[in-house]
């Protein structure tokens, strides 16, 4: 069963900005980042070039998993502010013809939740199948984590990731033990139906749709290419969507052949790298087991790499077009919330050359907060269940005033501490070089914004990519109008022959890095260069 659906239209123009909440903008001095701190910047994410945002999670927590660990879906949690401010952001955003997607985690739950903390008790309640538990006290989760010995009920709970996330009950795809219930059998299909209720929730307050956390895990031992997961999402997304259509959904999946047979609009590579195999993601930008190293990075966008463009294509291409037949989108994100940030390993001048390169790419990006400034990974101690990713979620860096004008609360006060070395960017700083990786960024933005080539859907053709070789150029074309765009990132000079066919020798370089040059069909790309040809 296939899913097909009329993916919103405003996708269509939308490059998405994400946002950390606790570490974006602080309006009350607690030191913690908030929604109306949100508010006050969305002229800025407009000057920026994104009419998007993804907000990470809002909700009421116990914070041991920076939000990521749901006590009510239903209520934004006081450090943000509150329900009203929520609905002030999204009428705010509106206004400005922007949309707001929020962080959706349907697969666990705060075992502070009151769902779970009725169904661990030792009476029957409505409540009982909303998690998974095995049949009694000492009976092991059947190959699943759980925790046992903690709550009155005799049984265990099966958890998702760490031990205070009790897994919620989507069933099992081949249940073995008397105490699995089975994919889309009655307990399955209301907790969907519960989680059918949250959306609807916030879609009624104003949400423009939700990016799905952990999308492809909620049926426990599902088939290769999770058909079970898959048929959990139709029943979801089939009835949302008749009822919200313009209401965007994007997967944490990584497998858009996957997510889009769910129902989902939109899927997005994830860091991986197993066992020394990277995916696309970081064959581009990260394909090293030391992150914080460059020694050792064969990412594409690493100069001293040697890198070709051609097994990124490899695996990139079948997914692009799983898309393509979908009429969906696949996305390519700068970094995200769980991803070391790519600075100091990357250079500005390989950051300016790989994010001008994917947001010219198909599908729709994806920026995470300060990546356009260029800030730093901090090896920092572990804060809320963050661990290593805690170094990606530092405070914004604005200016340079106190605490770089993300709060004027105390600096011993703040969520996380601010970079505070001499050289640490800031947008005011960024805003005011003409040079800096914030303009390069926007100006590649404003390329995608103006011409029809540059859509989410538009064709993209590769018109060079050799094995031992470092250019990669590419064109992109919809409705009659065609652009072509070349990178080098490689520390040598490159000449790149163009078809001679397609009226190469007329077009004219919009958008140059590095001075590239055009002679009738020959691009002759300096070292670390860009070019944009319309």
């Amino acid at each position: 069963m296939s899913s097909s659906h009329q993916v919103p239209q405003w996708l269509d123009q939308a490059t998405f900005y994400e946002i950390y909440p606790q570490s974006f903008a602080d309006s009350n001095a607690d030191g913690i980042g908030d929604i109306p701190g949100i508010i006050e910047h969305l002229d800025y994410l407009l000057q920026l070039g994104c009419n998007a945002i993804w907000l990470n999670p809002l909700y009421e927590s116990p914070f041991r998993d920076a939000g990521y660990d749901i006590s009510d879906y239903k209520k934004v949690a006081a450090r943000y502010g509150t329900n009203d401010d929520l609905a002030a952001l999204f009428a705010a955003a509106h206004a400005r013809g922007m949309h707001v997607l929020l962080d959706l985690v349907p697969g666990h739950t705060s075992n502070e939740h009151p769902w779970f903390r009725q169904s661990a008790t030792d009476s029957p309640n409505l409540y009982d199948d909303r998690y998974i538990w095995t049949g009694n006290w000492i009976e092991g989760g059947d190959g699943l984590p759980f925790i046992g010995g903690e709550e009155a009920r005799d049984g265990a709970y099966i958890v998702n990731f760490f031990a205070f996330q009790p897994a919620l009950n989507y069933g099992f795809a081949h249940p073995r033990k008397g105490w699995q219930a089975p994919a889309l059998g009655d307990e399955a299909l209301r907790t969907c139906d519960a989680m059918l209720d949250v959306m609807r929730f916030w879609l009624d307050m104003g949400a423009d749709g939700f990016r799905v956390d952990m999308a492809d895990s909620l049926v426990k031992g599902d088939d290769e290419g999770k058909p079970y997961t898959i048929r959990t999402w139709q029943y979801m997304l089939g009835q949302i969507r008749g009822e919200y259509p313009e209401a965007a959904f994007v997967s944490e999946w990584g497998r858009p052949d996957e997510a889009f047979e769910a129902g989902f609009d939109m899927d997005f590579y994830l860091d991986w790298r197993w066992d020394g195999v990277a995916n696309g993601y970081s064959m581009l930008l990260r394909d090293t087991d030391t992150p914080m190293l460059r020694d050792g990075d064969h990412s594409y966008f690493n100069a001293d790499s040697g890198t070709s463009i051609v097994p990124f294509l490899g695996e990139y291409e079948p997914r692009l077009e799983a898309a393509r037949k979908a009429h969906a989108y696949f996305d390519l994100i700068t970094c995200n919330h769980d991803t070391m940030r790519l600075v100091p390993r990357l250079t500005t001048r390989e950051l300016a050359l790989a994010y001008s390169t994917i947001f010219l790419m198909p599908g729709v990006p994806f920026i995470y907060y300060g990546d356009e400034i260029g800030m730093r990974y901090r090896n920092l101690p572990g804060k809320e269940g963050g661990y290593t990713r805690t170094g990606s979620r530092t405070p914004m860096q604005w200016d340079n005033s106190a605490n770089h004008g993300f709060s004027q609360a105390a600096a011993d006060a703040l969520y996380l501490p601010v970079d505070e070395r001499e050289d640490a960017p800031t947008v005011a700083a960024a805003v005011a070089d003409g040079n800096s990786l914030w303009h390069h960024m926007h100006a590649a933005l404003e390329q995608r914004r103006s011409t029809p080539a540059f859509a989410p859907d538009a064709d993209f053709s590769v018109l060079f990519a050799e094995e031992g070789r470092r250019p990669f150029v590419f064109k992109r074309a919809k409705d009659g109008v065609s652009a072509i765009v070349a990178v080098n990132p490689g520390r040598d000079g490159e000449t790149v022959t163009l078809p001679d066919d397609d009226g190469s020798e007329t077009r004219t370089i919009t958008l140059n890095i590095g001075g590239a040059v055009l002679d009738g069909t020959t691009l002759t790309l300096p070292p670390q260069s860009f070019a944009v040809l319309q």
